[in-house]
């Protein structure tokens, strides 16, 4: 009996400590606290370090290491998790909470939290208050909603609106070409800007002196009939009631010239309201988003190219593992069940093409270039994407751009394509997450 008491307390001893061990995290710091504020990612671990700024709001710079790392970590691009950050907190600006309860850095509700949350840099706590957290967090229920595969459906799992797909993904591809930090369209807005400022000072000026102006006339005219009122010969009343006359003539035009500068003015005075609102929320200011509002809208085909950007550019290439420019058309299209030769001049004669001009465009319309020897698909407000040549990526491209200006030689639309390629609002969808179990995403509560 007292040789069992040792052994029964060396069992007693390991099952506390595996209790233990199920029911906490581990700690894990950062082993590098020099690291100038980057974050330091555990390649192939668990736990991820922490960042030096734990709390919004963060540079673009800042989170892209978060970004591409929960990416990686979940098959997700990291252009997506970036447009959803932007979207829901303007990059931890806004945390919460929300109308509807949601919180953190992705806009989260607890429930949700709860079922998806996850400890990703190692400090015992799942927070949704913590960048790295709720990224990872957020890729990792992108991935449960089949993300790696259909991202555009895993985005309107994320939050059941087209609108909202729309955004997100157009908002990625401008990221994928380089626009982020202070947002490609602060920069282009800088004119507008100077514009619309110079407009207020001129109109401001020019306002000031035509009153001044209105002013007098009408001063004027009113000294006029009084001295026709008080002249004794008739023919003095009927001269100073002519110089009257003309004198109310010209203090209307001053007067019509003064409402004129009125109107300058408050419209430029909207105008400078509406561009600092854009500029200080580049891509989604009021009635504005990354492609003029209308980028896959209503277009299944643009939700369905957009999964491929930055897929390399193969000559003959026509799967996901690379594309030519007629190949990207043909796959994509073939998705929506459409047929198309792998060939942008047979494309273009296809007996289901028709014409299109340039002032109708509209997302999913094909345009093309160089003879016929080159096509892309058209994104809105004057973008597309396209496999440009060996040694790019799939890409978003502009019409205005030198090249594609000077080569444009049409546009073409597929009749039988206008499916927008994702599910009706109030349908619940079921996915399955990665460890096989499903859930359907209408008891799923995230919020914009």
């Amino acid at each position: 009996m007292r040789r069992l008491i040792p052994l029964l307390g060396v069992v007693l001893a390991l099952a506390v400590s595996s209790t233990a061990s199920a029911d906490t995290f581990r700690v894990v710091h950062s082993r590098n606290s020099g690291g100038g504020g980057n974050a330091a990612f555990a390649s192939g671990g668990s736990m991820i370090a922490f960042t030096a700024n734990q709390n919004g709001p963060m540079s673009f710079a800042a989170l892209s290491g978060i970004w591409q790392a929960a990416g990686e970590r979940y098959g997700i691009p990291w252009t997506v998790l970036a447009a959803i950050n932007k979207v829901e907190t303007n990059f931890g600006q806004n945390l919460g909470p929300s109308s509807a309860g949601a919180v953190g850095w992705m806009q989260f509700m607890p429930s949700t939290w709860a079922r998806w949350g996850t400890d990703a840099n190692g400090d015992g706590v799942a927070d949704p208050n913590n960048p790295t957290d709720a990224i990872f967090s957020a890729a990792r229920y992108l991935a449960g909603c089949g993300g790696q595969f259909d991202i555009a459906r895993a985005v309107y799992c994320y939050n059941h609106s087209h609108h909202y797909v729309s955004e997100v993904l157009g908002l990625a591809a401008l990221y994928s070409r380089g626009g982020g930090g202070t947002g490609l369209f602060s920069v282009d807005l800088q004119p507008q800007l100077d514009s619309a400022r110079n407009q207020i000072a001129a109109s401001k000026s020019e306002l000031v002196t035509a009153r001044a102006r209105a002013r007098k006339l009408a001063g004027a005219e009113r000294r006029l009939m009084r001295a026709a009122g008080s002249a004794h010969l008739l023919s003095n009343q009927l001269e100073a009631h002519k110089h009257a006359m003309l004198m109310g003539v010209r203090a209307d035009a001053a007067q019509a010239r003064v409402n004129q500068l009125q109107k300058l003015l408050d419209s430029a005075n909207t105008r400078l309201g509406e561009l600092q609102g854009e500029a200080n929320n580049p891509a989604f200011g009021t009635g504005f988003s990354a492609f003029g509002g209308s980028l896959g809208a209503d277009s299944g085909v643009v939700s369905i190219a957009l999964q491929y950007l930055g897929v390399p550019y193969v000559w003959a290439g026509a799967t996901p593992d690379g594309f030519d420019c007629s190949g990207l058309v043909q796959y994509v299209f073939a998705q929506l069940g459409v047929s198309l030769p792998h060939n942008a001049a047979a494309q273009w004669h296809d007996p289901d093409a028709v014409s299109v001009p340039t002032d109708q465009l509209q997302p999913g319309d094909l345009v093309f270039f160089n003879r016929l020897d080159h096509v892309g698909i058209y994104v809105g407000n004057g973008y597309f994407i396209d496999a440009p040549h060996t040694g790019t990526d799939v890409r978003i491209d502009s019409l205005s751009d030198g090249w594609y200006a000077a080569n444009y030689e049409g546009a073409k639309r597929i009749l039988g394509a206008g499916g927008n390629g994702l599910p009706q609002s109030g349908g619940a969808m079921t996915f399955t997450s990665g460890g096989g179990a499903a859930f359907t995403s209408n008891i799923v509560y995230f919020t914009h």
